[in-house]
């Protein structure tokens, strides 16, 4: 292992204590009602989107402080932040009143058709049907569907907890996997896809049927265990807000396709997203609230991660590089936990020479590990700022989504090493 340098070493700590604080957000929160007079600091400390930003920003001040501006600012400019600008634009669209209204009419038209109580048969769908739906339309815009419309449900009626942290580990942990069908929907295949010559038939036969069986398996399991709970599903709720246009659908659904299309052209898809905030404004009867708030939340979030995870080479590819392709796959499992999964797979892409089980199981690993924590997986966050309203203190533990995650993701692991 290279000796790391001084920046290394200290954006290492840094990254450290950004993990430790992931897990502290509640003790921010109590802050916030003992001590009123700065209550604003620590509701700001308590909101895990800022978590990865707040240091980020610590980091970035040590580097003008020991480096200077211009290889501060070199820094930050090799950064790629395309990732953040995607998942901010998609959450915002995908979060819209026509998006949504659709999204629940095909899910409420393929529960009737399927043998099961109304209420099973839609919680059934929400986590298996979205999250493969996440192949196509990306694992954000899938994850920002399934969160909305788990809270206007399931979430919105008096559950156990027991049922949102298993319900949450679930959905987590399918986003993650469900996305594997196709090359350019998972951020931890992107990265690689390329590089790697991964095609369609390549990610379905290798991955994909595996990852399905998954989603199905972890699905039907979390709807039997609570099946008595689901029943509050049964009646679907009161419709408050007025049909949208059909018309007004399809250029929605038009702007969304536009934006997963061009993914990875920042220009592109942020131009789009400026003419779709016109439309929005223009039809704004048409509209509930945009969520904008929570999607610049998810943004900062992913791009502290970026800054951040830039400077953990030095350590992670070496740990790496170690494995062979069975320990590469329980340890990116494993290390996705307190890492974006797509840094990971990233991380492996710079190595040459690596055999192909190494990368089928490098990536089987991190798609995997992708629902233990907030920061697994890019999507997660923007389930978490969508979700966390309907729990307690309006807080989500993380202890207990890794608690909610661990099953599933124990599921995952054998579809992907035993099939």
């Amino acid at each position: 292992m290279p000796t790391p340098t001084t920046i290394q070493i200290l954006a290492a700590a840094l990254f450290a204590l950004a993990l430790v604080h992931t897990f502290s957000t509640k003790f921010f929160e109590r802050l916030a009602h003992t001590q009123p007079r700065h209550a604003g600091l620590w509701h700001l400390l308590g909101e895990v989107e800022v978590v990865f930003g707040f240091w980020a920003m610590v980091l970035m001040v040590c580097m003008f402080a020991l480096l200077g501006k211009p290889q501060a600012t070199a820094y930050l400019d090799s950064r790629n932040f395309t990732e953040p600008l995607f998942v901010f634009a998609i959450m915002v669209v995908a979060g819209t009143r026509p998006i949504i209204q659709a999204s629940g009419a095909a899910v409420q038209t393929l529960a009737r058709f399927m043998p099961l109580p109304r209420g099973m048969a839609l919680y059934f769908l929400l986590l298996a049907f979205v999250p493969l739906l996440g192949s196509f339309i990306t694992e954000p815009a899938a994850m920002t569907l399934a969160a909305l419309m788990l809270r206007d449900t399931l979430f919105s009626r008096a559950v156990s907890a027991r049922l949102k942290y298993a319900t949450l580990g679930v959905l987590f942990v399918n986003i993650s996997i469900g996305g594997t069908l196709t090359p350019f929907a998972a951020p931890p295949v992107l990265m690689v896809a390329g590089k790697w010559n991964w095609d369609l038939v390549f990610m379905v036969s290798t991955f994909g049927w595996k990852a399905a069986i998954a989603v199905l398996v972890n699905a039907a399991g979390a709807m039997l265990l609570f099946r008595k709970e689901l029943a509050r599903l049964a009646a679907q709720p009161e419709a408050t807000e007025a049909p949208v246009p059909l018309a007004v659908v399809a250029v929605h659904l038009l702007f969304l396709v536009g934006v997963v299309v061009f993914a990875h052209h920042p220009a592109v898809f942020l131009g789009l997203f400026l003419f779709f905030l016109g439309f929005a404004t223009a039809y704004q009867r048409h509209q509930s609230p945009l969520i904008l708030r929570e999607a610049l939340l998810v943004a900062f979030f992913l791009g502290g991660l970026v800054v951040l995870g830039g400077q953990q080479q030095w350590w992670l590819q070496p740990l790496l590089m170690q494995m062979d392709a069975n320990a590469v796959f329980f340890g990116a499992t494993a290390l996705t936990a307190i890492t974006d999964n797509a840094a990971l797979t990233y991380l492996g892409s710079l190595v040459e020479g690596l055999s192909d089980d190494f990368k089928v199981a490098l990536v089987a690993g991190a798609v995997t590990g992708g629902g233990l924590t907030v920061i697994a997986n890019a999507p997660n966050p923007a389930g978490v700022a969508i979700l966390r309203g309907q729990f307690e203190d309006g807080a989500i533990s993380p202890l207990g989504l890794l608690i909610g995650a661990l099953p599933p993701t124990l599921v995952a692991m054998l579809a992907f090493r035993l099939l």
